[in-house]
C-alpha cells in the first residue's frame, strides 16, 4: 500500500520560493501524481517506458524548461529544478528522460546549432514530437571522455563519422543523436554532430537486464561509415568544454532530481513508522533509533534544499560555476541514496516490496550516483576548485 506524499518542508522551505515557483512546482507535482505514480511500478517490474506520457509532458512545458523561444517555455532555473525535483520524485528513469531531452540535447542545439538547426528540431523538441539521445560515453571511455575513440574525418563537403557509444538513454526511441566525435583533420578536436538515427549506418540497441532505471530506455549505439552533411556539425561546438557544458546543465537537475527521490522516500518511512505497531501496540515512530533515522533524513533533505536552491539562483543570476553545480549533484545523491537505504531499513520486509517506491528509488539512485559524473570525480572537481591542484 503506497501512500500519497505529503510536501516535506521542515523549516518553511516554500515561504522562500517565489509565487511562480511554487506554482511550477505544484504543477509538476500533480501531473506526477495523476500520471505517473498510478502506472510507475507496474512500468518497473515491466522494464517499460511511459512512452504515452511523451506527448502530455510536451504540453505541459517540462522539455527544454529553461529554454527561451521555439515553444519552450522558459522558466527560470529554479523552476526548471524544481520540475525535475517532481520527476524523479516520481522516477529516475523518467526525470533521466527529460534531462537528456533538455540538458543533453535541446541545450546543445540551443547553444551551439545553427538557426537551421535550431529551427528544424528544437519547437518539435518542446512539444515532444522528436526525441534526442546524447552520445558521449563509450564502452571503454566513461569519467575520461576525453579519451573517446569516435572519429569524424571529411569526405568532400560531407563527414563521416565511425564509433561506438554505450549507456545512452533514449538511444532507440530517438529521431535525432548529437554524437561527440574527434575531428580527424582537425588535431582530434571534440565536434557535437546532429545524426537522425534513420541515417545508414547508425544503429541503436537496447540493453537488457538492468536492475536500476528500468523505466528507462537504455542503448548502445553503432556509427559505421555514417555519412552526413556539412549541416549536420553544430558549429559552434569546439573543444571538450562543449559536451561538459551540456553535462553541466544535466548534473544541475540530478541535483534537484536526487531530491525527489530522497523526499520520496522519507515521506514513506515517516508515514509507515506512524501507521505501523509493534511492542505494546505502539507506533514504531515511537522509537529512539526509528526517530534518529528519521531526523537524519529530514535534515539532509533540508539542506540539500537550500544548496539546491542557492545554486539555482546563481545560475539565474549567470554566477554559478561547475564546481558549485558538482556540490549540489555529489552531496544531494548521496544524501537521497543513504536516505533510501535507511526508508527500507524502517520498513523491513516491506521495504523490498514494490507495494512501496523505496526498493525502486535506492536501485535507480544507484546509477544517478555514477552517470554525469560519478561521486569520486567530483569529489575531484571540488577538491580541484578549493585546492587549485588538479588530481585528476
Amino acid at each position: 500500500m503506497a501512500f500519497k506524499f505529503k510536501n516535506v518542508d521542515f523549516i518553511g522551505f516554500d515561504a522562500i520560493l517565489s509565487e511562480d515557483e511554487r506554482l511550477v512546482r505544484d504543477t509538476a507535482r500533480r501531473f506526477i501524481d495523476d500520471n505517473l505514480i498510478p502506472i510507475i511500478e507496474e512500468c518497473n517490474r515491466e522494464g517499460r517506458f511511459p512512452r504515452e506520457l511523451v506527448k502530455p509532458m510536451g504540453e505541459m512545458g517540462f522539455f527544454g524548461a529553461n529554454l527561451h523561444g521555439y515553444g519552450c517555455a522558459g522558466m527560470s532555473n529554479v523552476e526548471y529544478g524544481l520540475v525535475t525535483q517532481e520527476m524523479e520524485r516520481g522516477d529516475s528513469g523518467i526525470r533521466s528522460f527529460v534531462s537528456v531531452q533538455s540538458a543533453l540535447v535541446m541545450y546543445p542545439i540551443y547553444t551551439f546549432g545553427s538557426d537551421e538547426q535550431k529551427d528544424e528540431w528544437l519547437p518539435a523538441m518542446a512539444k515532444g514530437e522528436k526525441l534526442g539521445c546524447f552520445g558521449l560515453t563509450e564502452p571503454d571511455f566513461g569519467s575520461n571522455p576525453g579519451g573517446m575513440r569516435t572519429r569524424a574525418r571529411r569526405d568532400g563537403t560531407d563527414y563521416i563519422l565511425n564509433g561506438e557509444k554505450m549507456w545512452i538513454t533514449s538511444g532507440s526511441i530517438a529521431d535525432v543523436a548529437v554524437i561527440w566525435a574527434k575531428m580527424e583533420d582537425e588535431n582530434d578536436l571534440v565536434r557535437g554532430f546532429l545524426v537522425p538515427t534513420k541515417t545508414p549506418g547508425f544503429r541503436a540497441y537496447d540493453v537488457h537486464g538492468k536492475w536500476s532505471l528500468r523505466a528507462s530506455v537504455t542503448s548502445g549505439l553503432s556509427l559505421q561509415d555514417v555519412r552526413l552533411p556539412a549541416s549536420a556539425l553544430l558549429p559552434g561546438s569546439g573543444g571538450l568544454k562543449s559536451p561538459l557544458m551540456c553535462l553541466n546543465q544535466a548534473r544541475y537537475g540530478i541535483g534537484w532530481g536526487a531530491l525527489g527521490a530522497a523526499m520520496s522516500c522519507y515521506d514513506t518511512a515517516l508515514q509507515y513508522s506512524l501507521m505501523r505497531k509493534q511492542f505494546r501496540d505502539q507506533p514504531i515512530a515511537s522509537h529512539q533509533l526509528v526517530q534518529e533515522k528519521l531526523a537524519w533524513m529530514i535534515t539532509e533533505i533540508t539542506k540539500g534544499q537550500l544548496l539546491s536552491l542557492q545554486v539555482g539562483r546563481l545560475k539565474d543570476s549567470g554566477k554559478v560555476s561547475h564546481e558549485h553545480i558538482s556540490m549540489a549533484k555529489r552531496n544531494n545523491v548521496a544524501i537521497a541514496l543513504e536516505c533510501a537505504r535507511m526508508a527500507r531499513d524502517v520498513l523491513g520486509a516491506n521495504g523490498i516490496s514494490d507495494d512501496y517506491p523505496v526498493m525502486r528509488h535506492m536501485m535507480n539512485l544507484e546509477s544517478v550516483k555514477t552517470y554525469e559524473g560519478t561521486q569520486d570525480i567530483h569529489t575531484l572537481i571540488i577538491g580541484q576548485a578549493i585546492t587549485g591542484i588538479a588530481a585528476f
